[in-house]
Order: C-alpha cells, then structure tokens, then sequence
C-alpha cells in the first residue's frame, strides 16, 4: 500500500548561514553603526541583542529577509518576547521542529473530515498516511498543504 510521511524539519546549517548573513548585513547598515547589537547562534536558537526595543524589531525584520534568502520557511520561527538587561534588550528565536500533539491531532482530523480514503497514523514527531491508491495520499498532501496551521511541513518517504 501507498503511504508518505508528513514530518516538520528544519535544516539548522541554514539557519545558521542565516545568522551569519544577519550580522553582516548588521555591520554594513549605517542605522546600527556604534551601537552594540549582534545576532548569536547557538543551540538551535538565535539570540538577538540590541540597546532599544524598534532596534530589535529591524534586527527581526533582517533576519526574516536573511532566512527567507537561504529558502528556510519563516513560519517555524517562535519569537519569544524581549526582555531587558540593564541598557540592552535581548530577544530569543527558537524554531519549531517536530510535529507537536495537538497539531498532530489537527492534521487527523482535517483529513478524516474531507473524507479522503487514507489512514494517519501518529508516529512520535511525524505522521504516516497510508491509502490504496496515490491518487488519495496527493488529495491528503494538498488538504494539509493549503491548511495554515502555523508551521511548515514536508512530505517525505513516499512509498508506491
């Protein structure tokens, strides 16, 4: 039988190349020449550091750009609010990798409800959608392809 998985990966070497992007656009751009502000990359999250609050948000806005220039999706990106420290404000982004339950449980349930001939299985951070024909695994790709549920999925290990 015929069967894909729906997974949600990130390729963090990207996100990475992002960063680095990020930072040389910050040191050429004359609106944050003097001012003490970086982006740091490290364990699958990215530190954003600025003197003033609007700083961050163009730091944001630049790294967005940066991201989508290296093709990673923007919407796996969890942007945590800022908090200060003394005269700098720091900001975190974390990503969303893996298939949560909840969100899982969604993609169940917009299938079953189109009625598609498919059985979804929850497999830990990824889903297994198996049918008789392929014909009903592509209806279930586009179902969950044009559903905006807050972060990117991939369809991979399609199996005739």
């Amino acid at each position: 039988m015929p069967s894909f998985d729906i997974v949600s990966e990130i390729n963090m070497e990207e996100v990475r190349n992002a960063t680095d992007n990020a930072s040389r656009e910050l040191s050429t751009r004359f609106d944050f020449r003097g001012i003490d502000a970086s982006f740091e990359y490290k364990d699958k999250t990215v530190v954003m550091k600025a003197e003033a609050e609007f700083q961050l948000q163009q730091m944001e806005s630049m790294f967005r750009t940066a991201m989508s220039k290296r093709n990673v999706d923007t919407s796996s990106m969890d942007v945590k609010p800022y908090d200060a420290h003394g005269k700098t404000y720091r900001q975190t982004i974390a990503f969303k990798e893996g298939i949560e339950q909840p969100t899982a449980k969604k993609i169940v349930k917009l299938i079953k409800d189109a009625k598609v001939k498919v059985q979804t299985a929850i497999q830990g951070e990824e889903l297994r959608v198996t049918g008789k024909k392929r014909d009903d695994l592509q209806q279930a790709i586009a179902l969950v392809k044009e559903a905006n549920l807050g972060q990117p999925f991939q369809f991979k290990n399609f199996r005739d």
